[in-house]
């Protein structure tokens, strides 16, 4: 390989692409980075993090064209990089196989958490704005679906998907068939913790990965074990999800709304209701869109040290377009953060397979819990998902679906402005779904009924609403052809007109 000259033209940006350059790899961003002194940057973040063990023996680097394509920079600074880690003996080149991590790192022990106090409950809130039938409309079938929280479906790898499922099948054993750990197969447990570190920002050992049925599963089984620890009161951002609410309810819990800004949820509004716990989707806020900032982040790691705990919904932190990637909050705090994710966005819902990493001092009633519900996922599944995240296959997904995701979101943004003139888009850079908001007072459950009878499915955003706001509208894209979004805008602008 061959070292290449450092300068000006390192960063690779085009006029049609001003978006801030990163990638989900390590959660590298170069905004920090020095523009004559790329190589050497790239580097050091490279072999900090097999010192660290966020690239394990064993783990492979992306590929230098994908990693260069992500950071926008030219490709000879991500392969002096790698040579260069090659020439200190940390990463070794194998052909089509990739570039390997073979240094040893040493795994950090994080240190032991305070236990959460007993919380003070907050009255329930009232019934969601409109009293609508959330689960009924969920069901109701339509021309076009804009219903956020579906990626694109269509994409789905089906033949990555059936090789990978060859090849387990030829490696199991017939005791392979039989009842497994209730904390999931020790293999895809493994293969999460390595995609949590180099996806997410996460160390994390297998040991403390749950496998669970989603990320309501999750739900379901933190609030059975803080229920029985005396916990009444998890607090809900507000606007936030309707589904993760009503999950809690259903469990007995009150859910205080925390008010959420352009900065994120108010930390100070959280202290205020008494709350011991707190529901946050901090990458990508749902619905708005936003990222929890730093300033917030340093308030809520202070309520955390003091005892509360943090339930992270981490629900579409890869689908990002037009900004840096957002470390996960367990990557800053493992003691007091219950980390939740999935493969429903990514891949697909059906598949309902989903990882919970609960702090220590919950984790074996967490695993009681699960086994007690269903003695663990179905163990095939999960092997075929390792087998996915160990070759790259998955992260070749992710880069398909992204690119597509982008066409789509621009399409919505596009038809909005085309037939809702005036309405505002919230949280474009990143996610499966925008917000639309309006100025003019009006109902938007009578919007989206008006245009359900036309064929055309939407969220009102009072439905993720506990307090009263501005009507809007929250819209799914990634499930959506182009063509399909220009026309259920369409349909929506229409009857939005004939309802004012």
């Amino acid at each position: 390989m061959s070292r290449s000259k450092e300068g000006s033209t390192d960063r690779s940006t085009t006029g049609a692409d001003r978006s801030t350059p990163g990638a989900d790899f390590l959660q590298l961003d170069l905004t920090d980075a020095p523009v004559g002194g790329l190589a050497d940057w790239l580097t050091r973040q490279l072999r900090q993090a097999v010192l660290d063990g966020r690239l394990p023996v064993g783990g492979r680097l992306p590929p230098t064209r994908a990693l260069a394509a992500e950071l926008r920079v030219s490709r000879g600074v991500v392969t002096e990089a790698y040579q260069r880690l090659t020439e200190d003996g940390q990463v070794v080149g194998r052909g089509r196989a990739g570039t390997v991590v073979v240094a040893a790192p040493i795994p950090a022990v994080p240190p032991p958490g305070p236990a959460v106090p007993p919380g003070r409950s907050a009255p329930p809130p009232g019934p969601p704005a409109g009293a609508v039938d959330f689960e009924a409309l969920r069901a109701l079938p339509a021309r076009i679906d804009l219903s956020p929280g579906v990626p694109d479906l269509a994409a789905f790898p089906r033949t990555a998907w059936l090789r990978a499922e060859r090849s387990v099948l030829d490696g199991l054993s017939p005791a392979d068939f039989g009842y497994g750990d209730p904390r999931g197969a020790p293999v895809f447990r493994a293969a999460v913790a390595a995609w949590l570190a180099r996806n997410r920002g996460i160390r994390a050992d297998p040991d403390e990965v749950v496998v669970v049925a989603g990320v309501a599963q999750a739900f379901a089984l933190l609030a059975r074990v803080l229920r029985d620890e005396g916990v009444a009161d998890v607090a809900v951002e507000d606007p936030g999800s309707l589904g993760a609410r009503q999950q809690l309810a259903n469990w007995g819990l009150a859910t205080p709304p925390v008010p959420v800004d352009a900065h994120g949820v108010r930390v100070d509004d959280l202290v205020a209701t008494g709350a011991p716990a707190v529901l946050l989707t901090p990458a990508h806020q749902f619905p708005t869109g936003v990222v929890l900032d730093g300033r917030r982040r340093r308030e809520l790691m202070r309520w955390v040290d003091g005892g509360g705990l943090v339930i992270e919904d981490d629900y579409d932190a890869e689908h990002r377009y037009d900004r840096p990637p957002v470390p996960a909050l367990r990557s800053l705090r493992a003691d007091g953060v219950a980390y939740a994710g999935s493969v429903s966005k990514l891949l697909a819902p059906a598949l309902r397979t989903g990882w919970l990493l609960p702090p220590a001092r919950y984790r074996d009633a967490v695993v009681a819990a699960k086994r007690d519900a269903d003695l663990g996922n179905a163990v095939l599944p999960q092997l075929v998902l390792a087998d996915l995240m160990g070759n790259g296959d998955l992260e070749r997904h992710l880069r398909l679906v992204r690119r597509r995701h982008r066409e789509r979101r621009d399409a919505t943004i596009g038809a909005v402005r085309r037939h809702l003139p005036g309405a505002r888009v919230h949280g474009a850079a990143a996610g499966l779904h925008l917000m639309v908001t309006f100025g003019t007072p009006f109902s938007d459950v009578d919007l989206v009924t008006a245009a359900l009878a036309r064929g055309v499915k939407a969220h009102p955003l009072s439905w993720h609403r506990h307090r009263p706001g501005d009507p809007g509208l929250v819209l799914g894209y990634a499930a959506a052809t182009a063509g399909d979004i220009a026309e259920g805008v369409a349909v929506l602008g229409e009857s939005l007109r004939d309802l004012l």
